[in-house]
Parts: structure tokens; C-alpha cells; sequence
């Protein structure tokens, strides 16, 4: 069904505030127009479509900040191969105060009144990218645990092993030449000289060993990317671009338990501004479509930071519902962002205030329907 008019209900789990600050320190909407004055890049939205697969749940993932859909179709498709869909579609939302009180917004839907987000790593000086370097980077990178365990085992040792591709395609470094940083994709640098050359033993950085505690890339098969907010003006939300670099993996395990049926999202964000932005809230917009979608609730569990989606009724009717007894669906923030220090709020939601480390859970779970009632768009 056509998704500008298909009669939905969305949901938004957001991290309170914190702040994002400058340059390398990193912190894992109405449609107010705003009048451009700056030049943007000129980059196009992303087209890359990439599957993660590794599990029971099979599901696109987009380069843009979206996922969950193909741009016409659900494509969160659990159990695997059933032709069953839960999700139509999910994007970040991202939003916070400069230091002159200016509202700055990064946000995705469903593109049809712009995009926010383009491909690629920001010039680390000026936080721009030129249009030719979004097209370059409008990819994702996609890798199997099984091929690194391989590649450990075998290279330097077994002289007839060559390398896969997806390991000698690992973007480890940016191009110094467009001001990108030099470190990007995280790889394990076997003899720490600084450089990837998967030839003399390095690779992608998860833990192989059992003795990497630092790895930084997770499950048993991954899904890498950079985007950005700074390619183009903010057609989707109007708003004044934050100038932030965000490095995403999408990854899942395969396993003979619930993790099976789950799938997982990591970001690390920088901000590539001169100035820190104040007040932040990082949120993940849902577009769940449990089966058909007509008869979908939703809601939240405060303590567990979890919001989800269930079935109206018992039966989830026509083609696309999952029958009798059908499942419930969930998002939940693991592990989120470091709270400010002596913010006053239990942020994590343990009874203690400010404590070292303190995380930040789902401290605000909003839902609006697709329609233009007052509890709509």
C-alpha cells in the first residue's frame, strides 16, 4: 500500500538530554521552514540497500539513517523466508541547542518531503563533503565473523590464503586528501604501526582472540556505514544541519535462543562543528507494522526502556498478518550514552544520581499517527 497514505501509528524512544561536544569527543517536528543562507553540498539522498541475514530475521538496512524498508515496501521480514513482515520502516532522529540557542535537527521518515541524512565522512575541518565523495561512500560494508576467524587462522601461516574482498575493502582510513579522518572503519592493528594491511595479519576489530577486551565491532555478521547530516540542506525537517558524522553497524547473531530473533544497532557519533550542541536527544522513529497493520497497538515499559508493538486482537487478519496468536515485537536501548556529569537525574533509573559512567536509558517514548488529527503528523 502506497506509504503516503497508508494509516499508520509510529513510535519514538529518545535518550534524554546530553551534550554532544566538538570535534573528536564523542558521546556514544512540525515542518518550521528555515531560510538557507549557506551552501550546501549538493549530495543526493543515498540509494544503498544492503540485507542483514545472518539470523531468523532478514531485513534491509538503508544508507541514509533509515532501514526496515526498500523506499516502497516492509522489509523486516521474521521468521526468515516466512513473507511475514513486523517493521515498515525506522530512522535516527537527532536534535539539540548550539551554543546561540539555534534548534538544530537531523531526522528521517519516509523521504517523500526530503532527507537529512547523506553518505560519507565530513572534512574533520570544515565538516563539509563535496557531492563526488557521498556517491563514493554510498555503500555499506558487509562481513562475516566466520571470514575474519578464517583470515586469522590462515594468514602469515597457510601461503596459498588470500584475503576475501570484504576484508581487503575494509575502510579503515579516510582520504586524507578530502580532510577526512585517517581512522575510520575500526580494524585490529596487529604490529600497531598505525596502518590496515590485511596482508601482514590486520583486520576488521572484532574480538577473535578472546583477549581483544577493546573490539569494536560486534555479531556474526556485520553491516558498516558512514552518514552524515551535512550534504545537503534539511529538506525533511526544515532545520539548520548539526555537522555530524555518524559511524552505524547493523549486525546480528546467529544463536539457538531469543537473540535468534533479534537484530542490533550500534552508532557512534561524532560531531564535526566547531561548537558543542547543548540539550541533545537522540531517538530511534519506529514505523512498526506487526503482519497487517491496521490493527497494531503500541506502548512502552519504563523501567526496561522498552518500547513495543502487539496485535489489537488474536488474530492478525489477511496475506500479511501472522494468524492466530501472533507475536509482539520490541526496541530497546541496550546500552546508551554517557549522562552528562552531575546532571542531577537518575538517568538509568536505579534509585542512585550521578553516578560515575552513569548511562542514559529510554527517558521519553512518543507516538503520533499517520493522519493530520491533533494526534498526527
Amino acid at each position: 500500500m502506497n506509504n503516503q497514505t497508508k494509516q499508520i501509528t509510529t513510535f519514538l524512544l529518545a535518550f534524554s538530554m546530553f551534550s554532544v561536544f566538538a570535534k573528536e569527543n564523542v558521546y556514544n517536528p512540525g515542518k518550521s521552514k528555515v531560510v538557507y543562507t549557506k551552501v550546501a553540498a549538493g549530495c543526493d539522498p543515498s540509494n544503498s540497500q544492503t540485507d542483514l541475514d545472518v539470523n531468523n530475521v532478514r531485513t534491509t538496512i538503508m544508507g541514509g539513517g533509515d532501514m526496515w524498508w526498500n523506499l516502497d515496501d516492509a522489509r523486516y521480514e521474521i521468521p526468515k523466508n516466512g513473507n511475514r513482515h513486523s517493521m515498515f520502516a525506522g530512522a535516527l532522529w537527532i536534535g539539540g541547542v548550539d551554543a546561540g540557542g539555534q534548534l538544530k535537527v537531523a531526522a528521517m521518515t519516509y523521504r517523500q518531503d526530503g532527507n537529512d541524512f547523506w553518505p560519507g565522512p565530513l572534512n574533520t575541518t570544515t565538516a563539509t563533503i563535496e557531492a563526488e565523495e557521498c556517491v563514493e561512500w554510498d555503500k555499506h560494508f558487509k562481513i562475516e565473523r566466520s571470514d575474519i576467524e578464517e583470515h586469522v587462522a590462515r594468514v602469515n601461516v597457510d601461503p596459498t590464503y588470500v584475503p576475501s574482498q570484504a576484508i581487503l575493502d575494509w575502510p579503515a582510513h579516510g582520504d586524507l586528501t578530502q580532510g577526512q579522518a585517517k581512522y575510520l572503519a575500526p580494524f585490529f592493528d596487529v604490529n600497531g604501526n598505525g596502518e590496515y594491511e590485511p596482508y601482514d595479519g590486520d583486520y576488521p576489530d572484532y574480538n577473535i582472540t578472546g583477549t581483544n577486551d577493546d573490539a569494536r565491532l560486534y555479531g556474526d555478521q556485520t553491516l558498516w556505514w558512514i552518514f552524515n547530516d551535512k550534504g545537503n540542506i534539511h529538506s525533511e525537517t526544515g532545520a539548520q544541519p548539526l555537522g555530524l558524522e555518524i559511524h552505524a553497524q547493523a549486525f546480528g547473531f546467529t544463536a539457538d535462543n531469543e537473540v535468534n530473533d533479534m537484530t542490533f544497532y550500534n552508532y557512534k557519533i561524532i560531531n564535526r562543528s566547531t561548537l558543542p550542541l547543548n540539550q541533545t536527544y537522540f531517538g530511534q522513529w519506529v514505523d512498526p507494522d506487526l503482519g497487517y497493520y491496521l490493527d497494531d497497538y503500541v506502548g512502552c515499559d519504563v523501567n526496561l526502556g522498552l518500547g513495543f508493538c502487539y496485535n489489537g486482537d488474536a488474530e492478525d487478519e489477511g496475506a500479511a498478518g501472522y494468524g492466530f496468536n501472533p507475536p509482539a515485537i520490541g526496541v530497546d536501548f541496550f546500552q546508551g550514552p554517557i549522562a552528562d556529569p552531575n546532571d542531577g537525574i537518575d538517568n538509568d533509573r536505579d534509585g542512585e544520581i550521578d553516578e560515575i559512567d552513569e548511562q542514559i536509558i529510554m527517558s521519553k517514548f512518543v507516538y503520533y499517527n499517520n493522519d493530520f488529527t491533533v494526534t498526527g503528523n
